[in-house]
């Protein structure tokens, strides 16, 4: 994002960095995870996100009797960092893993494999690149921007994580593509530039995505 300088220095200075950043990915925030990326397009969520989403207009759910939901993955795949351990990456698509399933399952049957009238989940948690204006830029993290948001009184820089997912929904039989979403969240602040990201930080993201797919089915089936 190359935003100029003076809208960098008008958020820091308004404390307002998120406010005046995009709540949806932006084309050159894909990671590329998709393939093809023109059909989505600017909507919200059940629980009022803005996100970046695709629905097969001929789709009838009504067709689908359980879902598979592949094992989520990092893309592009990261390198562990000090400040994003190995133990976070895999901590966060685990839980990524669990709260899809959780949430889904509410619905439809979890199906052991791909089939006919399954529909197939692939998820990932994607790269996401950005660097504060006026500041250094941080590390380019395949699973959160950390970026400086604010400037507290003792001088200590406050850490805004946010994460991003792309998801592809898939007919389990034709392995056509039935709809896509593209978007991101963010998670608790880290209180300085030192400390290390934990799964626990990111959970409550991950939860609201997962609610808002298993929310979004039940509104398709209406």
């Amino acid at each position: 994002m190359k935003a100029g300088l003076t809208m960098g220095a008008l958020c820091l200075a308004s404390l307002t960095l998120l406010g005046c950043a995009s709540k949806v990915q932006q084309p050159d925030e894909y990671s590329g995870f998709l393939k093809d990326y023109s059909r989505v397009k600017e909507a919200h969520s059940p629980s009022g996100a803005e996100v970046m989403r695709w629905v097969d207009p001929t789709l009838k759910v009504s067709h689908y009797t359980s879902v598979y939901i592949e094992p989520s993955q990092l893309y592009p795949a990261p390198k562990p960092t000090d400040k994003i351990p190995q133990s976070t990456l895999t901590g966060v698509t685990d839980y990524y893993d669990q709260a899809l399933k959780r949430e889904i399952s509410k619905s439809l049957p979890l199906a052991s494999a791909p089939g006919p009238g399954v529909i197939v989940v692939r998820p990932a948690i994607t790269a996401v690149s950005s660097q504060t204006k006026g500041l250094a830029p941080y590390e380019y993290i395949p699973v959160a921007l950390v970026a400086a948001a604010v400037s507290t009184a003792s001088g200590i820089r406050d850490q805004e994580t946010e994460l991003a997912t792309e998801a592809v929904f898939i007919d389990g039989e034709s392995q056509a593509v039935i709809a896509q979403v593209v978007r991101k969240g963010t998670g608790k602040p880290l209180s300085n530039d030192s400390q290390v990201l934990k799964p626990d930080d990111v959970k409550a993201v991950i939860d609201g995505w997962a609610s808002d797919m298993h929310q979004s089915y039940l509104k398709l089936k209406k």
